[in-house]
């Protein structure tokens, strides 16, 4: 399993988190990544809003997942709004366990901190540490 790279998006639309775990894909200037993560918020809004008919019980969650030339992204919404975007290759199996250790990573790092702000860049250094050691071992 390879991962490319992590998005962070808030609940507002604005790219709090973002970096890149390969070089397959090319580095692209943070005006770019700011400009797609804009781009995937309004999207994963509008297809929320395209289910033809509501199942009772289940809410609408808009875009999980996208494919591109040999790689693709999935796309975990929290509960409160937060969206997180993974970047992978290729065929790729186990997302769905990655999502919910990068959620608890998050939960753990980012959101017990009480200096932190929910809609502003996430800074946090046990963060970034715990997710580099999830992603080498994803990628190994």
């Amino acid at each position: 399993m390879t991962i490319h790279g992590l998005w962070v998006i808030s609940k507002a639309g604005g790219l709090v988190f973002s970096r890149s775990y390969s070089d397959v894909l090319p580095p692209q200037p943070v005006n770019t990544i700011l400009t797609l993560a804009g781009i995937l918020h309004g999207i994963h809004a509008i297809t929320a809003k395209l289910t033809p008919t509501p199942i009772p019980g289940v809410t609408a969650g808009g875009l999980e997942s996208f494919e591109a030339e040999g790689w693709g992204g999935k796309v975990f919404l929290t509960p409160t709004g937060t969206k997180f975007v993974v970047l992978h290759s290729l065929p790729q199996s186990g997302l769905d366990d990655l999502m919910k250790r990068i959620y608890e990573i998050y939960s753990d790092a980012v959101m017990k901190n009480p200096f932190h702000t929910p809609e502003m860049p996430i800074n946090s250094a046990l963060f970034e540490t715990k997710l580099q050691t999830l992603m080498s071992g994803v990628n190994a």
